[in-house]
């Protein structure tokens, strides 16, 4: 056995030394390990609800995001557009959306939250195409109605709330995706409020 003083400071240094190399060891393991875990980029990419500023669409305009690989559209109608939608109920096939095409807080002419603004997936409910929105064009296609949408296709019509004309292929009214307003310029879809 040495008789030799016990070297403290070197001690403690060693000590020192030892438990930080270990404790950087231990994150450098956890971090990708934990990281893992949560979904990578693009599968929240494919789910994941859009935010959309809406503070600078003009009345009558159509501006597109896309929410789950599908085109969502959010239309800013004008007071003419709103006035014109009970007038035509009698050409619709499902004026009242009694279909499951909408959430519940989206059941009324309007097919909305908000009369001013309709949003909603932009894909036909024929065969899948995207109809062509007809701002003040409509009326080619249904006589007396300015403003409707259009599929190319197969020649389905809807009116400005996404409603389908009778005599058309398609069967059901545009889908509304969950949504709602985070504030005053800024929508959510993809999310309803309070949904976790």
């Amino acid at each position: 056995m040495s008789n030799a003083p016990v070297d403290t400071g070197r001690r403690r240094f060693l000590t020192a030394a030892t438990a930080v190399v270990g404790g950087a060891g231990a994150v450098a393991v956890a971090v990708p390990f934990i990281k893992s875990w949560n979904p990578s980029a693009k599968a929240k990419a494919a789910g994941a609800p859009v935010e959309v500023n809406i503070s600078k669409v003009e009345p009558g305009q159509l501006i597109r995001v896309e929410w789950r690989g599908k085109p969502v559209w959010v239309v800013r109608r004008t007071d003419d557009i709103l006035a014109e939608l009970p007038k035509h109920n009698d050409q619709l096939r499902d004026p009242n959306s009694e279909e499951d095409q909408q959430p519940e807080y989206a059941k009324n002419i309007y097919r909305s939250i908000k009369e001013e603004f309709f949003i909603a997936v932009g894909i036909c409910t024929h065969l899948g195409c995207s109809p062509t929105y007809e701002h003040n064009k409509f009326e080619q296609y249904v006589e007396g109605i300015k403003s409707g949408f259009f599929c190319p296709c197969h020649g389905s019509k809807f009116d400005m709330s996404g409603r389908v004309f009778q005599g058309v292929p398609a069967p059901l009214n545009l889908v509304i995706p969950p949504h709602h307003y985070v504030d005053d310029n800024t929508i959510l879809v993809g999310k309803d409020k309070g949904e976790a």
